[in-house]
């Protein structure tokens, strides 16, 4: 069953459409991400499953309750949801404790000690109780925050870019201990960011979004491998749309040569398509018959990130490891490992 389940789904302000016809839903226990570029609708969106802005169509459902739609709004504290937000938003006067108490201080003393001291040792911070948010570094105050949300047992936690105020390295490891007690304490949650390594790390389900609509709702092995969309293939990764043609034995034409997968449509011989190239798709092999020239690199620590450039002028990306460096204008091999086609409507992505 379904706890969390958007039926065509729009929130506008005036006559701007800020969400526009989202339906997906959430397992109970399932972690849910909704990614994006800032602007396209997805906090708006977290806010109208909170309960803070209204829909003008569609319904929203929490364990098969009906909590939004025109005709009907259930207040957000009648929803049983927590909510995490991108600044933390600790209680500076009260101590960690206190803070993490807030939203269970009316039940009796020993079961808020007890539910309190468990959650600070879920997210390592055992012992801190004590401590005012000052006294914390960021990754603290953001464990904080999310055992203060998780104390009262919401059916519902919703995460609104809690981990974008914090650097880089830190940012993963927490999303990782975060998915880590979400699914000990058997919390469905959705998360919104842009960054797409958090959406990885964290989520069982994963959702685009670009100008308000949802544009493919799948795993992040989907999103990133069977992309439905050109923008999500975009947004998801790195790669380049490369021109092909399809043959009469439903194969694909293309400046890297004909390329074999089980996705070429049938009925579809002569048609123009772009194809998606990875750079996990193409490995620099110098044995390799099929020649590039270095026209760019990226150093990533553990590889570089080149530009190839093919005999037609086009260009494709290809990884290799750091330890085996080429230099920008060498000749080098390149050898396919795709396993699968990703196309698109030729002029499809120039749209």
């Amino acid at each position: 069953m379904s706890l969390l389940k958007l039926s065509g789904v729009e929130v506008g302000y005036g006559r701007n459409t800020i969400v526009d016809n989202v339906t997906f839903s959430l397992k109970e226990g399932e972690i849910g991400c909704l990614l994006g570029p800032s602007g396209c609708g997805k906090t708006t969106l977290l806010r109208a499953i909170a309960g803070f802005e209204p829909v003008s169509a569609g319904r929203i459902e929490l364990a098969g309750q009906l909590v939004s739609s025109p005709a009907q709004q259930l207040p957000p504290e009648k929803r049983g949801v927590g909510m995490v937000f991108q600044d933390f938003a600790l209680f500076p006067h009260l101590t960690v404790f206190e803070n993490v108490a807030f939203g269970i201080r009316h039940q009796p003393t020993d079961e808020q000690r007890k539910r309190v001291n468990q959650l600070l040792s879920h997210v390592g911070l055992a012992g801190y109780g004590p401590r005012y948010p000052h006294q914390l570094s960021g990754g603290q105050q953001q464990r904080i925050a999310l055992a203060r949300a998780l104390a009262p047992k919401p059916r519902l936690l919703l995460l609104d870019e809690p981990f974008s105020s914090l650097d880089a390295e830190l940012r993963e490891s927490l999303a990782t201990e975060v998915r880590k007690l979400l699914k000990e304490e058997g919390i469905t949650a959705l998360l919104v960011t842009h960054d797409q390594q958090e959406a990885f790390a964290l989520a069982d389900r994963a959702g685009v979004m670009y100008h308000g609509r949802l544009l493919q709702w799948d795993t992040p092995y989907g999103l990133y491998h069977q992309p439905s969309h050109h923008l999500v293939a975009d947004f998801i990764g790195v790669g380049v749309l490369m021109h092909g043609q399809i043959t009469d034995d439903l194969k694909v034409q293309t400046a890297l040569g004909l390329l074999v997968g089980d996705d070429v449509p049938r009925g579809a011989e002569g048609e123009a398509v772009d194809v998606l190239i990875r750079p996990d798709d193409i490995v620099i092999d110098d044995s390799a018959e099929r020649r590039a020239r270095i026209v760019a690199r990226g150093f990533r620590g553990s590889h570089f990130l080149y530009t190839a450039e093919l005999g037609d002028g086009s260009h494709v990306l290809c990884m290799a490891s750091s330890h085996h460096e080429y230099a920008v204008g060498q000749d080098v091999g390149l050898r396919l490992n795709l396993d699968h086609l990703v196309l698109f409507p030729a002029g499809y992505c120039d749209t």
